[in-house]
């Protein structure tokens, strides 16, 4: 789930990012758009960690 968080929030970033790049104004202002990328970034994290956490615990139960 947090890598679809993270995805979404990217997707909405990237967005933003060629709609104020194409000449329209962006949708959000450049505190929004930080925000948006710092969200996307947590979400990343937290699906790595609980990836890896999910890793340990299998390779712990199997010894």
């Amino acid at each position: 789930m947090p890598f679809v968080i993270a995805a979404v929030l990217l997707v909405a970033f990237v967005a933003n990012v060629v709609t104020g790049a194409v000449g329209d104004a962006p949708f959000v202002g450049i505190v929004s758009e930080m925000l948006i990328l710092f969200g996307a970034a947590i979400a990343f994290s937290v699906g790595i960690l609980r990836s890896e956490a999910h890793a340990n615990s299998k390779d712990k139960s199997s010894e």
